[in-house]
């Protein structure tokens, strides 16, 4: 079988070669000194990437989770192309080299005790060398010295006591206090035999389902898992959540994909109901509710009608949710757009990557390890809102068992380039299934990119929103903190591309907290950082009056309450 998938596999090559006259992307990965390989420990689950700055000298880094083998810190150098590589590999003095210890899986980064440089968290399966049962490990949380290195803060931020086989974590500031939140994604609690055979049968034997958790951050010293508090008690098989604000009503929602949802828990839509501190499923009565192998979530605005839309990674087909506005069902619209393909996907991110003013699609596939028949990623072309699949023209249909992805500009050059993390096979495999760096070639459109700075949000803008409005199109972005793709975090900085605007009408960043911020007639093709301006006067008086309102309202309700039980 594995044979005549290997000759199918090496015809079709040869069509997707012979037809791939220009292509748009370049694989760069040995020039810009990329050498990693993510290795299963008893098959399928990890790996992930994640981009950061963590020296603050405005090149974006990347650390990759190495699984059975070591994780990878890539300090971005910041020089030429040729023979001088991009990346090198300061994982053996960066203070991260307790995760040896540990099989790791994915990884987000957030500023999390707002001291200006930005911390990393890895999650966890298992420890090497002596087997556990499940639950296996704890995930890790590293603080940034400042300095270029990291220090092991899970015990100080009591974290050392959640042992889980987590798979995907996301940074958010649900409660918007400025200090980043977190939700992490656990898989089950106890599983009998080798993850190689996890299939529907098997699944269906895991004793137990398992709960995330929504860990708070109490002020930038600890982390306290509030799940049961804000309401939650759903157990499923996580693969990790997304922060966003799809109702539009400025603070961020919950999104947590779950894998055999057709088996146990379907994928979740928690809605933050602010001051209640509480989470509700709006799933169902949404359509959110997907019953499928949910892999991962891109989020973005397909066609800029300022609402944001949903692309679910799956096993076969994937599935693309429709925002309607706030207080209406989800349509899904895969079939109608042009996104139904057949595929197990895994990573997936949309991005504007050829700088015309809308949002394509990336999708990482790769079948689950150790079957391994091969599978090219997707690359579709957003189209006035209609998609083509159009990887093999523009040199991104890798053959490798993918997992996460990731974009972000590493080269500084406008455009958003592609890292895509790939598993070494169990069994044979036609081609070397190794991590790859795509630099983007496209023809340059405009474009501008907009880094944020919080006084009292989220210091590097975690959950904050910016809107551009340039030659006609008003588009938005919200600023990742993880888990938008499988496991893996993009790069925190807006891009957008302007087609052929000339200048930028206005920037509209809405800090989570809702304050707002304009900026007028800015230029093309730069670079920006906006820092949070102070609130002004009037903003206060409104939120006084908001606060006032609310807590007469509710004694209001007490009293009404009180006499209804007399």
């Amino acid at each position: 079988m594995i044979q005549n998938a290997i000759k199918i596999f090496s015809l079709c090559l040869f069509f997707v070669t012979f037809s791939n006259a220009q292509k748009t992307f370049k694989d760069v990965t040995k020039q810009a000194g990329i050498n990693h390989q993510f290795q299963v420990y008893e098959g399928m689950f990890g790996g992930g990437a994640c981009v950061l700055d963590f020296d603050n000298d405005g090149f974006e880094d990347i650390f990759l989770t190495g699984g059975m083998n070591n994780d990878i810190l890539y300090k971005n150098n910041g020089n030429g192309t040729g023979s001088s590589p991009r990346f090198t590999n300061v994982y053996e003095t960066s203070g991260l080299t307790i995760s040896k210890k540990f099989v790791t899986q994915g990884a987000t980064a957030a500023d999390v005790n707002r001291d200006g440089f930005v911390d990393l968290f890895v999650t966890t399966i298992t420890t090497k060398g002596k087997k556990l049962p499940v639950p296996r490990a704890m995930n890790l949380l590293f603080l940034n010295n400042g300095n270029g290195t990291f220090r092991d803060a899970t015990k100080e931020y009591k974290l050392d006591q959640l042992i889980s086989f987590s798979t995907a974590a996301s940074f958010g500031d649900f409660n918007a206090d400025g200090f980043p939140d977190l939700y992490v994604g656990n898989y089950f609690n106890d599983f009998k035999g080798e993850l190689t055979v996890i299939n529907d049968a098997t699944i269906v034997g895991a004793t137990q389902t398992s709960k995330g958790y929504l860990l708070l951050n109490k002020g930038g010293k600890y982390f306290k898992d509030v799940y049961e508090d804000y309401g939650l008690n759903y157990k499923g098989f996580g693969f990790g959540g997304v922060f966003t604000d799809f109702d539009n009503d400025g603070d961020q929602d919950l999104i947590i994909n779950h894998d055999f949802g057709y088996k146990r828990t379907p994928n979740l839509l928690l809605e933050n109901k602010g001051w209640r501190k509480t989470f509700k499923d709006v799933g169902v009565n949404l359509k959110m509710d997907l019953k499928i192998n949910s892999m991962a979530t891109a989020v973005g605005d397909y066609n800029n009608d300022g609402l944001m839309d949903y692309y679910f990674t799956n096993i076969r087909f994937n599935h693309f949710m429709v925002n309607q506005g706030a207080g209406k069902p989800f349509i899904d619209k895969t079939q109608e757009v042009g996104l139904m393909n057949f595929a197990i996907s895994w990573g997936t991110n949309f991005a504007d990557f050829d700088n015309d003013g809308d949002v394509d699609l990336y999708v990482s596939n790769g079948d689950l390890n150790p079957n391994c028949v091969p599978m090219a990623d997707f690359y579709f072309e957003n189209d006035k809102g209609h998609f083509q699949e159009k990887a093999s023209f523009v040199g991104l249909n890798d053959y490798g068992i993918g997992r996460g992805s990731v974009v972000f500009d590493y080269d500084k050059d406008g455009d958003l380039d592609v890292l895509v993390v790939n598993q070494k096979a169990i069994l044979a495999y036609p081609v070397e299934s190794v991590t790859h760096l795509y630099r983007n070639d496209s023809p340059k459109g405009n474009w501008l990119k907009i880094a944020l700075k919080g006084t009292q949000a989220e210091s590097h803008g975690l959950g904050s929103r910016i809107e551009v409005v340039a030659g006609g199109k008003h588009m938005i972005r919200e600023i990742d903190g993880g888990g938008s793709s499988h496991i893996s975090q993009n790069s925190t900085i807006a891009h957008f591309g302007l087609g052929t605007a000339t200048v930028v009408d206005s920037i509209i960043i809405t800090w989570t907290g809702r304050k707002q911020q304009v900026l007028t007639n800015q230029k093309i093709n730069k670079f920006i950082t906006v820092k949070e301006s102070p609130a002004s006067p009037t903003f206060i008086w409104v939120w006084l009056l908001g606060v006032i309102s609310l807590f007469f309202l509710g004694f209001l309700f007490w009293i009404i309450k009180k006499r209804m039980s007399n």
